[in-house]
């Protein structure tokens, strides 16, 4: 596989270079390096959203009749290269990289003028509806029920591990409208407003000590039919193509490269009893070899993936093996840092890893984050389709079983 550079995309590399280390604030910064799930606190991610949206680089993805800059993949790929490098907060995937595509290729014209640009500027922010008490891996069994009334749907029920709904102002969800036949064949995909009277947000607090999930409740909730996406029982379809987006439509190897030199780092500056570097302790070494290894195969997959987004606009199921291995990996990366820490990582300090706080930290700063990391990334497996469940598509899709 052929990866050198043009002049073009090395020139191109640069200005995302320089343009990520001229725009991110020391605050910015701090907020994505305490972070330990998929989002940066709240206020950060917003304030960077704003300054990505002025760039017109909020939505790399995007094509540029919905206000994205048209990059194509490699681009794509050498922008979130640069972003990892440069330890920028993740901004949140859910209106971005997942409702939005969802609406490019599902929603109406109607739909598309009223929402993308909305979900460009920040203006508003989505959480999903998907998971249920129940139907969380077997999301065909969902039973949040949407029932017709005029021109409207009124919906019961509740929705579990939902990111963000504490901050959300809009949800795409998934209810059942139909109980006769297959169960994929009876969902419909709805957006609705978080303000809407009947809805309910209780906090769920993680393993981590981080509030990023929470269950969402709806009692005789009005949403109207025009807010649904795709014809009425045909939402798996829509959802269906919303998980590729969201399992296979990033590069995650950067990412994941950034977090393994971090702990590279955090190594080389810790000694044994002997006065030796981590690095030079060869259990710790093969470790670390390997993993580089297996990111290396994971941005060739991933260089793969992007071919076929240029050739069908969508990475297929190649979505599957990407989502199953990142976690995988990522999860080994979380599992390594704690080795390199050593004892450093039992101290609890959930409060210091707040930014801007001001507290005495037991151990290093950049220790601060690596305990609740590793027990937040132990749902990376599960969340988005267990990898179980991506595994038997890649039997189904990819080898043909």
């Amino acid at each position: 596989m052929d990866i050198a550079l043009s002049d073009d995309l090395r020139a191109f590399q640069g200005q995302v270079r320089d343009f990520l280390h001229g725009s991110l604030t020391p605050e910015i910064r701090e907020a994505a390096r305490l972070s330990t799930t998929i989002l940066a606190a709240h206020g950060a991610t917003q304030d960077w959203h704003q300054i990505m949206f002025r760039q017109g680089w909020a939505a790399p993805s995007w094509p540029t009749e919905h206000g994205g800059p048209g990059w194509d993949p490699m681009r794509r790929y050498l922008f979130a290269v640069e972003y990892a490098r440069a330890g920028a907060p993740r901004l949140s995937p859910l209106g971005l990289g997942m409702v939005g595509p969802a609406i490019m290729g599902h929603g109406s014209a109607a739909q598309q003028a009223f929402y993308l640009p909305r979900i460009l500027s920040g203006e508003d922010v989505w959480c999903q509806g998907y998971s249920e008490p129940g139907a969380g891996s077997d999301l065909a069994s969902l039973q949040c029920r949407a029932v017709r009334d005029g021109d409207d749907y009124i919906v019961n029920g509740s929705k579990t591990w939902t990111t963000n709904a504490h901050h959300a102002n809009r949800m795409f969800c998934l209810v059942r409208t139909d109980t006769t036949g297959k169960p994929q064949a009876g969902i419909s995909f709805l957006l609705l407003a978080m303000n809407s009277p009947g809805i309910r947000v209780a906090p769920i607090h993680i393993l981590g000590g981080d509030h990023e999930f929470n269950q969402v409740f709806f009692d005789d909730v009005r949403v109207p039919q025009q807010n649904r996406v795709g014809a009425e029982n045909d939402g798996w379809t829509v959802a269906k193509y919303l998980l590729e987006f969201e399992r296979g439509g990033s590069a995650h190897a950067a990412a994941l490269r950034a977090s393994l030199d971090e702990v590279r780092r955090m190594a080389r500056g810790r000694r044994d009893s002997d006065g030796q570097s981590l690095l030079a302790e060869a259990d710790f070494a093969r470790n670390l070899s390997a993993l580089e290894i297996e990111l290396t195969t994971l941005e060739f997959t991933e260089h793969r993936t992007m071919a076929e987004i240029a050739k069908r606009g969508r990475p297929g199921p190649a979505s599957s093996m990407l989502k199953t291995r990142a976690t995988e990996v990522q999860q080994a990366v979380s599992e390594l840092a704690m080795g390199a820490i050593a004892y450093y990582a039992a101290p609890h300090q959930p409060e210091e890893r707040l930014p801007g706080a001001n507290l005495e930290a037991i151990g290093q700063r950049d220790e601060m984050s690596v305990t609740a990391r590793y027990l937040n990334d132990r749902a990376a497996s599960i969340y988005g389709g267990s990898n179980e469940i991506q595994r038997n598509i890649m039997a189904k899709l990819v080898l043909g079983l």
